[in-house]
């Protein structure tokens, strides 16, 4: 199985690709509102590090979100994409919090800033592939009052390709995928005011 792995929700845009369960490339590319600039490169990378046209790859697995809301349309833009114009390439979802929690034995905070004191995050046990506190959009102070092992952020995470891979749910039409943004756009705001 040849996986593609995409996600820029955060302030790093992470990709990796997988055969089977070996890691061909991965990659961690810091950037503030810029991974539009380098996305496509980054698979395109990832593809001749696999030796292989992108047409090739068996499925591509997006992270949703939460996070920037710019960010993860990018992200799920590209996987779309590419499961739409190669119908055999399957489209896989995985929360960006879990995502970034998979390289992470035990329960583990992951956060993303989501200002004003507050977060998207959740508490998650990646022993058990199970949420202790579900994700959402929190006051960080309030979450980091819970008990876990290790916390992880939208700056700093290493992510286990392996375990996305098996976390993953397949999206049985493309199409239909959307954004996890765990709150409206400040657009969306400003029309119920």
């Amino acid at each position: 199985m040849r996986t593609l792995i995409i996600d820029s929700a955060t302030n790093v845009l992470y990709t990796a690709l997988c055969f089977d369960e070996k890691v061909i490339y991965e990659s961690y590319v810091p950037g503030k509102h810029d991974h539009a600039s380098v996305i496509l490169v980054e698979v395109e990378k990832a593809c001749s590090e696999g030796n292989i046209d992108l047409i090739n790859i068996d499925r591509v697995i997006v992270g949703v979100g939460p996070g920037s809301y710019t960010g993860v349309r990018m992200g799920v833009a590209v996987g779309k994409m590419i499961a739409t114009l190669e119908p055999k390439i399957k489209l896989y979802e995985i929360s960006t919090l879990k995502l970034m929690a998979s390289g992470i034995e035990g329960s583990v905070l992951a956060s993303i800033d989501a200002r004003r004191g507050n977060c998207f995050g959740c508490i998650f046990d990646t022993d058990k592939n199970t949420y202790i506190i579900p994700e959402a959009l929190v006051e960080r102070e309030s979450l980091e009052q819970n008990k876990f092992d290790v916390s992880v952020n939208e700056n700093e995470y290493k992510v286990n390709p392996i375990r996305v891979m098996k976390w993953a749910k397949e999206v049985i039409e493309p199409r239909t995928l959307v954004p996890n943004y765990l709150r409206e756009t400040e657009a969306e705001r400003n029309l119920h005011d």
